[in-house]
């Protein structure tokens, strides 16, 4: 399969003013040199900023959330079509944080893909288990069921992408080892593949997230299902970031 590689940066809650622009504007000047596909993805109040600086790159710009619905009474939220209009053309779903923060339910996760899916934008939608699922024995099944509960039956690989991010990694310098993580891209790639079909299973891009960093990310990369990264605090360095991107085969 051609799949082509994506390196996206999550760059959560970080950054004011004119920082974000000038990041924003480093990681596209240095994407020349980059040949995998690139994504950042700003806090909501520097998404303006961060497609000014990105306007004439290979550079695409996306959201961290956004509301199921289209408008409405819905005070302090984001809709799909509000991101488009702003000049999104991703939105990640499902995260970790909002998973947990806000108890968002696979049901919200689902309905919130759907509206990425109805504004005509790409669905980035995360899926990882906890460090007492793993010890459990439930990694895999836990990960099987957030797809199956979040992903729309409608999905398709040009409108969504899936990112694995084990909870346990996130932020916290450990990582599962590259079997681990193969074992996990492997698996979810069959479990798609049985509920959206092989050309679904087969084409989407499925990400690898949690602690991802220029000394690991050789490997990672390197592995036969996984097709990109979903970078966090490395994203916030532009070489940094565009050092994990020079290692995509």
């Amino acid at each position: 399969m051609s799949r082509k590689m994506l390196i996206a940066g999550n760059w959560k809650m970080n950054g004011l003013g004119a920082d974000g622009g000038e990041l924003a504007k480093a990681v596209a000047v240095g994407s020349s040199a980059v040949g995998c596909d690139l994504l950042i993805c700003p806090p909501a109040t520097l998404i303006y900023a961060a497609g000014e600086a990105l306007s004439g790159s290979r550079v695409a710009l996306g959201a961290q959330d956004c509301h199921a619905a289209e408008s409405g009474a819905h005070t302090g939220d984001v809709s799909a079509e509000m991101l488009a209009d702003a000049g999104c053309s991703f939105v990640i779903v499902g995260h970790s944080e909002r998973r947990g923060d806000y108890d968002e339910s696979d049901k919200i996760i689902y309905a919130k893909a759907q509206a990425v899916h109805r504004a005509g934008l790409i669905a980035v939608i995360c899926v990882g288990e906890t460090e007492t699922d793993r010890d459990a024995g439930l990694a895999e099944s836990v990960v099987a069921g957030q797809i199956g509960g979040s992903l729309p039956q409608n999905a398709s690989a040009a409108n969504t992408i899936i990112a694995y991010e084990p909870v346990w990694a996130i932020g916290t310098g450990r990582t599962p080892t590259a079997e681990d993580v193969q074992i996990m891209h492997s698996h979810m790639r069959v479990t798609v593949s049985v509920s959206h079909g092989c050309d679904f299973g087969d084409n989407v891009r499925l990400l690898y997230g949690g602690s991802v960093k220029p000394g690991n990310s050789a490997e990672l990369m390197g592995l036969t299902d996984v097709d990109g990264a979903l970078v966090g605090g490395a994203s916030l360095v532009a070489d940094d970031f565009l050092a994990i991107a020079m290692q995509c085969p």
